[in-house]
């Protein structure tokens, strides 16, 4: 089954935490896909991860650009994954139809979001009725760590 991570978004914004994950994600010799649920946050995490330098650049690309085979981090609004990307990365509470489509997913959620955090124990149950590998982590001062 698919191995599951509930991020608890409460220090940082998904902007702030998204690229030290995809910097994990690109050190470990994998491929990441993210699913926005709309274009100005796809616009923003492309801006951002243009400017990345630091822990690392981070190469990526979206809609409408050439090879998208070849991209180590895809970005869309769509649930398309041209890069054959094995760790899925959702974020505005996006849900994934078929997890079992990637290796590991990565469902980040704003903990300061009522609405977003009930989302997220929604997809948790479902995941769990569904037999994944389920994991919920914490923000602490520096980095995340496994709470269960």
């Amino acid at each position: 089954m698919t191995q599951i991570g509930f991020y608890h978004l409460t220090r940082t914004s998904l902007t702030e935490a998204l690229p030290m994950l995809l910097t994990r994600t690109l050190d470990s010799g994998q491929k990441a896909v993210v699913w926005c649920a709309d274009k100005p946050v796809l616009d923003e995490l492309d801006k951002t991860l243009w400017q990345s330098a630091s822990p690392r650049w981070l190469p990526h690309g979206s809609a409408g650009i050439a090879c998208p085979d070849l991209q180590p981090i895809w970005l869309s609004t769509g649930d398309d994954c041209p890069n054959e990307a094995r760790f899925l990365f959702l974020t505005q509470n996006r849900h994934c139809a078929d997890p079992t489509r990637f290796e590991r997913i990565f469902d980040l959620f704003d903990g300061h979001d009522e609405s977003a955090v009930a989302a997220a124990r929604t997809r948790w149950a479902e995941a769990h009725k569904a037999g994944h590998d389920l994991a919920y982590w914490r923000q602490e001062d520096k980095g995340w760590k496994r709470a269960r």
